[in-house]
């Protein structure tokens, strides 16, 4: 590396500052940890100063893939001139992230709750994202040394003048004069299948939920497939419109395994119950055996 390149290497705290509403806005569109998805990126590009970040606005270290269609960037990996994505802007590559956790194999991990960045960091590595084996306690260490759950906050929202702490800073953890500010007012509303739904806190019910977002009683039960009186687990989506009936394009299969049930793929694709049952010839309240694919259109 020459001087030029040592001089004007970034920093994690200026990484953060930088890329952190990146990770928010992904949050709130689908659903992934901001700061799961910070940490992976502080890992993977090396705080931004990695070959892969600085010549092909690869954040992720995320390699091409049979159906990438996108623009490719060679670099000796595991094998020489392995194959990796490249973007038109980092923007592009934390889209694209968002974008690859929603395959089938990370379809458990997404029913995670989204505050438990210690779930999901183990969820990635069990799911196959990496194959270090130390890898969640990596991400554990960042997120924490960094205070970057707090991005994970509702409604979080990334303030102007933005000023991150050290990671060797020992006092207490951001204020609202900091990285983040956050409206408690309010809870954050997410979009999947181009459906808006929330993650339940704790107390949550389709009664209190009906009062705060001004519905009718009957809405809820209904776009959630639920009885009225079902009780209401925390960190469960909870739909506030009418799910579709097939799932967003390039969604059109998944694979069931043990633990799956119905309402799970229901939920986590946005399709209507009896749908999914109608398009895959199944009688109402039959589970599919394990490896059976399913069609989501």
């Amino acid at each position: 590396m020459n001087l030029f390149a040592q001089q004007c290497k970034m920093t994690r705290e200026e990484y953060i500052k930088k890329f952190s509403p990146l990770a928010v806005e992904e949050m709130k569109k689908n659903g992934i940890p901001a700061s799961i998805t910070i940490a992976q990126a502080l890992h993977e590009s090396e705080d931004g100063n990695s070959t892969l970040a600085t010549l092909a606005n690869n954040h992720f270290g995320i390699k091409c893939t049979s159906d990438w269609k996108g623009k490719t960037f060679l670099k000796n990996d595991d094998r020489p001139d392995e194959c990796f994505r490249k973007y038109e802007s980092a923007g592009d590559s934390y889209h694209d992230h968002s974008e690859f956790l929603k395959r089938d194999r990370y379809a458990k991990l997404l029913r995670t709750d989204i505050r438990d960045y210690k779930a999901w960091a183990k969820g990635l590595k069990e799911s196959g994202y990496a194959t270090n084996p130390r890898y969640p306690d990596i991400l554990i260490r960042i997120i924490e040394e960094n205070h970057l759950d707090t991005f994970d906050a509702e409604n979080v929202h990334i303030a102007e003048n933005i000023v991150i702490k050290s990671q060797n800073d020992k006092s207490p953890k951001p204020s609202v004069n900091d990285a983040y500010y956050i409206k408690t007012e309010k809870r954050q509303v997410f979009s999947r299948n181009d459906i808006r739904y929330i993650i339940a806190r704790e107390g949550d019910t389709f009664e209190s939920l009906t009062k705060e977002f001004d519905m009718w009683k009957w809405q809820l039960p209904k776009y959630n497939d639920e009885p009225k009186d079902f009780q209401i687990k925390q960190g469960q989506v909870i739909y506030l419109q009418p799910k579709r009936n097939k799932a967003e394009n390039g969604k059109e299969y998944h694979v069931f395994e043990t633990g799956d049930t119905m309402y799970d793929i229901s939920q986590l694709y946005g399709i209507k119950l009896s749908v999914l049952y109608k398009i895959n010839n199944l009688k109402p309240d039959a589970e599919p055996a394990s490896g059976q694919k399913l069609k989501l259109r």
